[in-house]
C-alpha cells in the first residue's frame, strides 16, 4: 500500500463471537471462525475450492506420473532412514507390483499405521525418484479387506491449522443432514434462469457423483455453481438497493441553485468547462435540489477536471448559505486542493478554511470557533476533519476525494457532522475509474458520474520501458531535461514490507543522484518528513528552486507542477497499476513534452510483466481500470475491504457480468413483492455484515 494511504486504514469489520453450537464446543467453534464460518448455515456455504476421486482403485503398474490416483495396498516394510536426512520410507504392494513411499516429515503414528502387513488405501501422486517410483507424502487410510468406496467425489475444502479435512467433511454433512438449506425462488422464476434448485446445487457441490467429470465440476461454469454465484449476487444487490433506500429516506438540506457564485466563478475561470463536467456538474446539482442525501461518485481520470466540479458544488451550498467541506487522505492533496479552492474563490470574497495536523494550535482553535459560528462556509483538510472537535453546524456537503482510501467509519464520522435530524450530501471523488461491472456490483447504492475526457491542451506521456542496467543513461536524460530548463520526478521503488526501508532506499537515491547531478538542486520528500518540511520542498519544486525531485509515493496524488515534464519510476514492476497511473499523471501537466521512463528489474513475475505491459500500452484511465480489474481481481482493486462491503466469494465480476445484471433485476422485483425471500436471501449469505453497507 502506498505510504500516503496509511494513516486512513479502516479496520476491518468485526466478527461475531465464536460461541459454538450443538455439536461444535468453544475451541472447534474458533477455528471455524477463522474461516468465517459461525454458524450450520455457514458450513453448508463453505464450498470446496477441488476434488478428489476416491471412488475407484487404480492397481500399482497403471499409475501414471503426475496424476492422482488411490491405490489398495500391504505395507511390506518401513523404517526410518539415519540422519542428517531423517525420512520414513515404507515399501507397498499390491497384485501388480511395488512401490516405495517417502515422508520427509512425519509422525509416531504414522509410523505405526505403515506397520509390516497393514492394508491401506494410499491416495497421491507418482514420481520417479532416486530408487524408482515412489509416492512423496501420499494420504492414508487403514482399510479392512473388502471396505467399500465412497459413492461420491471427495471434497477438498479451504480450511485451517487444527481442523483437518476429514473433520470438515463430516461437519459439512451433518449440517446438510440437519440444516438441509430452503430455496425460496419460486419454481417458476428459476425455470425461467434455467438454474437448479439451491439445496440441489449445494449437494452435488459438496458431494459430486463419480460420472462427473472433476474437470466439469471444478469449472465454475457448471449449472450448480451459476446458481450459488447468482444467490450471492442476488443478496449483495438486495443489500446494496435497500441501503440506497434508507439514504433516500433521510432528510438532507436542499439547496436549489441561486446562479450567482457558481455563475460568477465560471465567467472568471480562464477555461471553458468540458462537456463532460457541465454534464457531471448538472447532474450534482440535481441531487442537490432534493431534500434527500446525496450520495454520489464521481469518477474520472487524472487531469479530467473533478476540482473544479467539486467546487461548483460547494459553492452551491455557499450560496444557500450552508456549509461545505473537502476532506483529503494526504497532506499533500489536501494542500493541492487548499490552495486551489482559494485562489479560485477569494476574489469571490469567499474565505476557505484550512485545517490538517500541522496547523499550529493557536491557528486551528480560532479556524474551529469560526467553523463552529457559521462564520466560514467552507473548509478543506485532511482527516484532521473528523479528528478534531469540528463543529460545522450548517454543514450541506461533504466531499471526500480518493473516497476508496477512507473507511467506513471516517466516512460516517464525517457525514455525521451534519445538523441534528439532517444527513449532509455526499459527493465521493476517484481518479481511479470503477469499470461498469464493478461499479454495478459494488456502487449500486452510489449514483455515478463520469468525467470522460480530458481538459484540451493537456501534453501527451510517453511512457518508455527500460532496464536497470541502463540507469546511467537515464541518469543523463534527466540533466539534459533539467539543464533544458525543465524539472523532474525520481519516485523511489514500493517496498510494502517495510516503510523505514523505503524511507531509506529514498535517502540513499537522494545521495546518488546529488553526486551523480552536482550541478542541478536536488530535493526530497518522504512520508516520514514533517508536514511542514514537506510543504516547504513542495513549494520549492513548485517554484522551480529545486529542479530534481526525489520522492517515495506520497507524491501520488495532489502534486501539480506544470514544469515538470520528465518522471522516473524505479523498480515499477513493485507498483499496482492505478499507482503507476497516477504517479504518470504528475507530468504532461504543461505545455512540454512529457515523458515517463519506468526502470524495471529481472526477473519479472508473470504479473509484473502484465501490469507494465498495460500500462506502456495504454493512457485511458478507463482502459487501465480494466486491465487492473482483470489482473487484481475486484476485492483488492477497490478496496472492498475498506470499504465495508462483504466481499464475494465465489462471483467473480469480470466473468460473471451477465449474472450480475440478471442479479440486479431481480432483486428489485424481489424486494418490490416478496420482501420475505429478500431477507431470507440476505440474510443465508451476510447475516449481520450487511450493515456495512450503509456507510
Amino acid at each position: 500500500m502506498a505510504e500516503s494511504a496509511a494513516p486512513v486504514a479502516a479496520a476491518p469489520p468485526r466478527k461475531p463471537a465464536a460461541r459454538g453450537w450443538p455439536g461444535v464446543g468453544p475451541q472447534l467453534a474458533e477455528r471455524l471462525a477463522k474461516i468465517d464460518v459461525f454458524s450450520p448455515a455457514d458450513l453448508i456455504l463453505h464450498l470446496p475450492l477441488r476434488y478428489e476421486d476416491e471412488t475407484r482403485l487404480t492397481m500399482l503398474a497403471d499409475l501414471r506420473a503426475g496424476v492422482p490416483a488411490q491405490c489398495e495396498v500391504e505395507v511390506q516394510s518401513c523404517e526410518v532412514s539415519p540422519p542428517p536426512r531423517r525420512q520414513l520410507v515404507a515399501r507397498v504392494a499390491d497384485a501388480s507390483g511395488e512401490l516405495t513411499l517417502r515422508f520427509v516429515h512425519f509422525y509416531p503414528s504414522q509410523h505405526k499405521q505403515l506397520a509390516a502387513g497393514s492394508r491401506l488405501r494410499i491416495f497421491g501422486e507418482l514420481r520417479d525418484g532416486f530408487f524408482g517410483a515412489e509416492m512423496i507424502h501420499p494420504r492414508l487410510r487403514p482399510v479392512a479387506a473388502g471396505e467399500p468406496l465412497p459413492e461420491s467425489l471427495t471434497p477438498v475444502y479451504p480450511t485451517t491449522a487444527g481442523l483437518a479435512q476429514s473433520a470438515l467433511r463430516k461437519l459439512i454433512a451433518g449440517a446438510l443432514r440437519h440444516h438441509p438449506p430452503a430455496d425460496e425462488l419460486p419454481d417458476a422464476l428459476r425455470r425461467r434462469l434455467n438454474l437448479p434448485a439451491l439445496p440441489d446445487a449445494l449437494r452435488l457441490l459438496h458431494a459430486p457423483p463419480p460420472a462427473l467429470a472433476i474437470a466439469d465440476i471444478e469449472d465454475r461454469g457448471h449449472p450448480a455453481w451459476q446458481r450459488i454465484k447468482l444467490d450471492e449476487l442476488l443478496a449483495q444487490q438486495i443489500s446494496l438497493r435497500r441501503a440506497y433506500a434508507a439514504r433516500r429516506a433521510k432528510n438532507a438540506p436542499g439547496l436549489p441553485p441561486q446562479q450567482t457564485l457558481t455563475r460568477e466563478l465560471l465567467e472568471r475561470l480562464p477555461f471553458a468547462l468540458t462537456g463532460a463536467q457541465a454534464r457531471a456538474f448538472a447532474e450534482i446539482g440535481a441531487d442537490l435540489a432534493l431534500d434527500h442525501p446525496m450520495q454520489r461518485l464521481l469518477q474520472g481520470d487524472v487531469g479530467s477536471g473533478k476540482t473544479c466540479v467539486a467546487a461548483l458544488a460547494m459553492l452551491r451550498a455557499a450560496e444557500n448559505g450552508r456549509q461545505a467541506v473537502l476532506m483529503a487522505p494526504t497532506e499533500i492533496l489536501a494542500e493541492q486542493h487548499y490552495r486551489k479552492l482559494a485562489g479560485w474563490l477569494a476574489p469571490l470574497g469567499l474565505e476557505v478554511a484550512w485545517l490538517s495536523g500541522s496547523r499550529r494550535k493557536k491557528a486551528r482553535e480560532a479556524t474551529l470557533a469560526r467553523l463552529a459560528a457559521g462564520e466560514i462556509l467552507l473548509a478543506v483538510g485532511t482527516h484532521a476533519l473528523i479528528e478534531d472537535p469540528v463543529v460545522l453546524p450548517r454543514l450541506a456537503l461533504a466531499v471526500v476525494d480518493e473516497q476508496h482510501r477512507f473507511g467506513v467509519r471516517q466516512r460516517l464520522a464525517l457525514r455525521e457532522k451534519g445538523c441534528a435530524g439532517e444527513s449532509p450530501h455526499m459527493l465521493m471523488m476517484s481518479a481511479t475509474p470503477i469499470p461498469r461491472t464493478l461499479a454495478m456490483s459494488y456502487y449500486a447504492d452510489l449514483d455515478v458520474s463520469v468525467l470522460d475526457e480530458l481538459p484540451p491542451g493537456r501534453t501527451p506521456i510517453v511512457t518508455k520501458l527500460v532496464m536497470d542496467g541502463r540507469r546511467d543513461e537515464v541518469i543523463r536524460r534527466v540533466h539534459d531535461a533539467c539543464a533544458a530548463g525543465r524539472q523532474a520526478y525520481w519516485v523511489c521503488p514500493l517496498i510494502e514490507e517495510s516503510e523505514a526501508l523505503q524511507l531509506q532506499t529514498a535517502e540513499e537515491s537522494f545521495a546518488m543522484l546529488s553526486a551523480a547531478l552536482p550541478d542541478l538542486a536536488v530535493g526530497l520528500v518522504h512520508g516520514r518528513l514533517r508536514n511542514d518540511e514537506k510543504s516547504a520542498t513542495m513549494a520549492a519544486f513548485a517554484a522551480g528552486t529545486i529542479q530534481l525531485l526525489v520522492a517515495t509515493t506520497v507524491i501520488e496524488v495532489g502534486v501539480d507542477v506544470p514544469n515538470a515534464s520528465l518522471m522516473v519510476i524505479e523498480h515499477a514492476e513493485r507498483f499496482g497499476l492505478a499507482q503507476l497511473h497516477q504517479l504518470r499523471g504528475r507530468v504532461g501537466r504543461g505545455v512540454h513534452e512529457s515523458v515517463c521512463i519506468l526502470l524495471y528489474a529481472q526477473p519479472l513475475s508473470q504479473t509484473g510483466r502484465e501490469r507494465l505491459k498495460a500500462i506502456f500500452e495504454h493512457t485511458d484511465g478507463f482502459v487501465i481500470a480494466r486491465e487492473d480489474l482483470r489482473i487484481r481481481g475486484p476485492g483488492e482493486f477497490i478496496g472492498a475491504r475498506q470499504s465495508g462491503v462483504p466481499l464475494l466469494r465465489y462471483a467473480d465480476l469480470g466473468e460473471d457480468a451477465a449474472l450480475v445484471d440478471i442479479a440486479r433485476g431481480l432483486a428489485e422485483e424481489l424486494l418490490r413483492d416478496a420482501p420475505r425471500v429478500a431477507d431470507a436471501t440476505t440474510a443465508r449469505w451476510f447475516g449481520g455484515r450487511a450493515a456495512l453497507l450503509k456507510a
